[in-house]
């Protein structure tokens, strides 16, 4: 990070009108950086304002002024030279001539990459504006994996347009004031910059919604003057007693920031004279040590609330916090919240992983390591999002869901610590222990005992996950786990599973219609396989199979190109050709192919699916549907659905159960029955008395004595359903019970 001497050519002085700009960023630097350094971001404010030269801000002024305010927000933070530089330039790329090859000419590589981390994606055209939003979001962050820098960069960029808001047009400022409640609040509270974000929130608030901000600040306004009495009050109680305990501690009283104040009215629907606990006394002591007997000292002054105390400082926050927090029942019944920290831990609270820049000797700070090290590990999971993300609206919601942790504390086996957010399952603590893990699931123990995988976990409890070496994610979690990380790695692996199973499926049906020309796709021609991938622009056999397999190709079709022809133009014949040809072949009930059925295993996965409106079962009569991106839909012969697909023909494939399939298939019986007490129950035993599972039953009630019951079961087969259909026939109170067929 530090900044190497650079011998630099004589500095253009630029016009005085512009060369007093640069005071506010001198009386920053010049209490922290040497001479040769202060030179290196001057030379940079001359080039910028050189380049900016003929652009105004909407307000009218010069737009030099924009970056020098972002660098004045960093030089703050005691950033290097470097960084300084970067702040200074990070629009001359984007809105100047200036190109990165001359930046990197004048300032080094360094800068030239921390410009373009910070540079948005104008060169791109996109389908919509969420979409560009959300690539220039990845690349942000994508950048701040390389160089926190970076992304600090863009958040003291995004404080300055939030300042100077108010010379946009109404709704590009509830735009921008969403995008930064939404995205960068929740970035700034992640990397520690609590400062930042409580002023980010504030104007974001305002913006958003002005008269509620204006109607709120004038009743804070109003009884600021009683409030501010309590708080004095307050404040020499606490200082008094530590004295008297011999404790030695800085203590600052201060209300609660309106922001926060409008999201509890918001969230408990309270009416702004009902929230209480505005109060808030932050006290800075020297040691660890000392946080835990100034606790002791407040709560023998005020008594603590129960379950409300919070020790940050044995387990720190995500962003890296610490401190202790509690909450008393203060004078006039007011409660009130305390926060006992060190002063490392003060500095952190407050600049988060900028506090490395922000203070010397900060790096050898364990509480430093401690923030640097979270904020490390969620930029690696974030890198793990965007590599398993499909697009970048999906990467976004995935790191959007990552954003707002609430966290709860759970351990591993080991009595390792682990922090997920609020709501997480056995799933996401598995897959926050390692992917494999959580690709391998397929039970959990919380606290020794199994439990079900939904399962939301609470704080303090012992998670254990059991995993076997031929299990793989399901579909149904993403219903129910909430971190980003598990979402996208559960998608990423489906994904991939459904084009083998597409592969696998697609070399099926082709080795069937190749039948009659006694090949089989191992031993296709080389020249053919090679021009056909060529005319139908794939990369790969096991394109073309991922393609028959999700519907999108015919493998009839494309098993002609492989077989003799009788006539040279045959071996181009295309769907309408081939429909012209063979419809009335199919309607006859014929088939011009001699390819044999595709067998039926009950295992193929995603790519094929068995319909609901007839729920086939092995042993029924079944035809095959080919649906373009999703396979084969498998019906039976009897279903009403099938005389409306008739019409498309070629569309069509012969089907039959393999011999001895193996599963459990949903198939759906409706049960007549009087209304006698313990009659469920009985139907229910008699299901699984003979191996059958219920997935849903509804009971729907018809007069006074009779009531219909749908239900929803797994069989193996018809012999196996008609078993079940007989001893449910004999109970008494059934009437009757048919299967249903949509």
């Amino acid at each position: 990070m530090s900044t190497p001497h650079t011998v630099l050519p004589p500095l253009v002085i630029p016009p005085e009108s512009f060369e007093h700009l640069f005071d506010g960023v001198r009386a920053e630097i010049d209490k922290y950086l040497e001479p040769d350094h202060i030179a290196i971001v001057h030379r940079a404010f001359v080039f910028g304002a050189d380049a900016h030269i003929e652009q105004k801000r909407r307000s009218g002024e010069p737009y030099i002024t924009h970056p020098l305010a972002v660098a004045q927000i960093m030089a703050t933070m005691r950033f290097d030279a470097t960084t300084l530089a970067a702040a200074i330039l990070h629009d001359v790329v984007e809105d100047t001539p200036v190109t990165k090859e001359m930046l990197a000419a004048e300032f080094g590589d360094e800068v030239t990459e921390l410009v373009d981390g910070v540079t948005k994606l104008t060169q791109i055209s996109f389908e919509s504006r969420a979409q560009a939003e959300a690539e220039n979001f990845r690349k942000m962050l994508l950048a701040m994996v390389r160089d926190i820098r970076i992304m600090l960069i863009k958040l003291a960029d995004r404080l300055h347009n939030m300042r100077t808001l108010g010379f946009m047009r109404p709704d590009k400022r509830r735009r921008i004031a969403r995008e930064t409640l939404d995205i960068y609040v929740p970035i700034a509270s992640r990397l520690g910059l609590n400062a930042m974000r409580l002023e980010l929130e504030d104007l974001g608030f305002a913006a958003l919604y002005p008269d509620r901000h204006r109607v709120l600040s004038e009743a804070i306004k109003k009884a600021r003057g009683n409030r501010s009495e309590i708080v004095a009050k307050m404040e020499s109680a606490i200082t008094e007693r530590l004295q008297q305990e011999g404790l030695s501690a800085r203590v600052q009283g201060r209300e609660k920031h309106i922001y926060s104040i409008y999201q509890k009215m918001r969230q408990k629907g309270l009416p702004f004279a009902e929230v209480h606990d505005v109060y808030a006394f932050r006290i800075v002591v020297d040691s660890v040590d000392m946080c835990y007997r100034v606790l002791g000292a407040v709560h023998n002054l005020y008594k603590p609330v129960p379950g409300k105390f919070k020790d940050y400082i044995a387990i720190p926050k995500a962003n890296g916090y610490q401190s202790l927090h509690t909450v008393l029942f203060g004078p006039y019944g007011v409660p009130i919240e305390v926060q006992i920290r060190t002063e490392d831990m003060d500095r952190v609270a407050d600049a988060g992983v900028a506090a490395h820049w922000l203070y010397k000797g900060g790096e050898d700070s364990t509480n430093n390591f401690g923030a640097h090290f979270r904020v490390r590990e969620w930029m690696r999971s974030v890198l793990e999002m965007q590599q398993s993300a499909g697009n970048s609206l999906e990467f976004l919601e995935n790191v959007k869901i990552d954003l707002f942790p609430r966290e709860v504390y759970v351990f591993t086996p080991k009595g390792k610590i682990m922090v997920l957010k609020r709501g997480s399952t056995p799933v996401d603590f598995a897959y926050g222990v390692h992917t494999d893990v959580g690709n391998r699931c397929v039970a959990a123990k919380i606290n020794r005992r199994l439990a079900p995988l939904r399962t939301e976990l609470m704080n303090g409890q012992t998670v254990e996950i059991v995993t076997a070496n031929t299990a793989y994610p399901n579909p149904a979690w993403l219903n129910f786990v909430v971190t980003g990380k598990a979402r996208a790695n559960i998608r990423h692996y489906l994904k991939n599973l459904r084009e083998d199973e597409a592969i696998s499926l697609g070399k099926r049906l082709l080795d069937n219609e190749l039948v009659s020309a006694a090949l089989s796709v191992d031993n296709l021609p080389l020249e053919q396989v090679e021009g056909l991938l060529k005319d139908l622009k794939l990369e790969s056999l096991d394109k073309l199979f991922e393609e028959i397999g999700l519907g999108n190709r015919m493998a009839l079709l494309v098993a002609r190109r492989f077989m003799p022809d009788k006539k040279p133009e045959s071996r181009g014949v295309g769907i309408k050709e081939a429909l012209i040809r063979y419809v009335p072949l199919w309607l006859k009930g014929e088939k011009e192919s001699s390819s044999k059925p595709l067998l039926i295993r009950g295992t193929e996965g995603m790519v094929l699916n068995f319909a609901k409106c007839c729920r086939p079962i092995p042993g029924d009569p079944i035809l095959g549907f080919v649906t373009a991106g999703r396979g084969i839909v498998i019906h039976t012969e009897s279903c009403k659905n099938v005389a409306e697909y008739r019409k498309l023909p070629d569309k069509w494939i012969d089907v039959q159960w393999e011999e001895g399939v193996r599963g459990d298939f949903p198939v759906e019986v409706r049960i007549d029955l009087l209304n006698q007490r313990g009659v469920l129950a009985t139907v229910a035993a008699t299901i699984s008395e003979l191996g059958a599972n219920i997935d849903n039953v509804n009971v729907e009630e018809r007069d006074s004595r009779n009531s219909s019951m749908t239900v929803v079961l797994e069989v193996q087969g018809r012999q196996h359903l008609a078993n079940i259909m007989r001893r449910i026939r004999s109970i008494e109170p059934v009437l009757r019970i048919v299967r249903t067929r949509g």
